[in-house]
């Protein structure tokens, strides 16, 4: 990955939807050169994608917690079911199996206080192998590079 791959990443990065003769003149090649770097890049899986970045507040998204999510049993067949379970849970945008004292991290974002409250009781905590829930309610995001 040299330093041109780089800044086409970087710059790809801040807008997907730049056009190649743009992108070129940004990192300072020409646009065939510029164009087959992308594509290499595509090619071999580095950009895997490009996503749009919504106004989560526009779509009616006020709310953002994380949760730590404990299983009490510690089998595949039960990381499995949990998993199952997230992966068809709309309000679960991210679930990620980490290590440490409990299993998951989700992060969930839903309309308000109340609809998080059902989430928590009506979702996570019916599933038979969950054994704690903690939430991390966000404030604010001063920096997310998320898409």
């Amino acid at each position: 990955m040299d330093r041109i791959n780089q800044n086409i990443l970087q710059e790809l990065g801040r807008n997907g939807r730049i056009s190649n003769l743009d992108l070129a003149e940004k990192v300072g090649l020409s646009p065939s050169a510029c164009l087959r770097r992308v594509q290499d890049l595509e090619r071999r899986g580095v950009i895997k994608g490009y996503r749009v970045v919504l106004d989560k507040t526009a779509l009616g998204i006020g709310f953002v917690a994380y949760s730590t999510v404990g299983l009490n049993s510690h089998t595949k067949a039960s990381q499995e079911a949990f998993e199952r379970a997230m992966s068809v849970a709309p309000e679960v945008v991210e679930c990620h199996n980490i290590t440490g004292t409990v299993e998951y991290l989700l992060r969930i974002e839903v309309a308000d206080l109340i609809e998080y409250k059902r989430f928590h009781t009506d979702v996570v905590g019916t599933l038979p192998q969950v054994n704690s829930i903690t939430s991390y309610v966000v404030m604010g995001s001063p920096k997310d590079m998320r898409a």
